[in-house]
């Protein structure tokens, strides 16, 4: 977790902006958007399920895909699906992305749960919008560590957000390149059911960027507070300019995110002939 915070706090404020992704199909294919394969409805079971945190990461790429409702452990879930692929926001933190992993593997029978989201950089030459697919992913509570097979550096999943000190000691202790909050709990969560994982991350704050106390902010289950935290930094001036630069760094993190996740799946799923979404100009 990092600007995703101040970025979902701009519900109503365009913080992510406008750009599109609209989704188009392969040279096999002219299923209309948010339609399966050749028209047909969409499957029951998704080859790969995509967990975020919070919703305003992967705006650019969810618009138009179809939404439903569905309900795991008495809480309710958006489940955004578009061809072979479904995605579902978890909320911050740990036990709030175990528990999306649980209910998104038990509604679709993924092949693979992939977890996506800003992350802060640990490493200096990481800047903000650089997608990051880490080959290794270390749980920083108790050094439970998860080989992906396939992508390179370290990615260290923290319980709390890092601040600019909290980056140097993670840095140092797990040599990892960028610090996130919930990509251990969705590998633990997908290896506890024989599930395949991947994690892509984008950098939203650089490694020597300082942010401001935002733990507070969030509930147990893992929303975050908009409001409260808005008037926290309305009532203290000191905090607009690093407020601002987060909102802008949320924006072109979630971009370069979403094109990244385009891209990975046009790279897992070509040859299944499966809906791939495209930047819009």
């Amino acid at each position: 977790m990092s600007s995703r915070l101040l970025e979902n706090s701009g519900e109503d404020s365009g913080f992510v902006s406008g750009h599109r992704f609209s989704d188009a199909v392969n040279s096999k294919s002219s299923a209309p958007l948010g339609a399966g394969i050749e028209g047909q409805p969409f499957p029951q079971s998704a080859r790969i399920a995509i967990i975020a945190a919070m919703e305003r990461e992967v705006a650019p790429l969810i618009r138009g895909w179809k939404v439903r409702t569905m309900e795991h452990s008495g809480r309710q879930y958006r489940l955004f699906e578009n061809g072979e692929a479904a995605l579902i926001c978890g909320g911050i933190g740990a036990e709030a992305a175990r528990r999306a992993t649980e209910a998104v593997i038990r509604e679709v029978s993924p092949a693979r749960v992939i977890s996506v989201g800003f992350a802060g950089a640990l490493d200096g030459s990481l800047r903000v919008g650089h997608v990051f697919e880490p080959r290794t992913v270390i749980n920083a509570a108790d050094g439970a560590r998860t080989e992906v097979g396939s992508g390179e550096g370290i990615l260290v999943s923290s319980a709390t957000a890092a601040g600019k000190e909290q980056k140097v000691r993670l840095g140092k202790a797990y040599g990892a390149s960028a610090v996130d909050m919930e990509a251990a709990a969705v590998a633990q969560g997908a290896q506890a059911r024989g599930v395949e994982f991947g994690a892509l991350k984008a950098i939203s704050d650089a490694a020597d960027f300082s942010l401001p106390a935002m733990d507070r902010f969030v509930a147990d289950d893992g929303s975050f507070h908009s409001v409260r935290f808005a008037c926290h930094v309305a009532l203290r001036p000191w905090l607009w300019r690093t407020t601002m630069a987060l909102a802008r760094n949320s924006s072109k993190a979630s971009h370069a995110l979403c094109g990244a996740v385009v891209s990975y799946l046009g790279r897992e799923n070509r040859s299944s002939g499966t809906l791939q979404g495209t930047v819009a100009t």
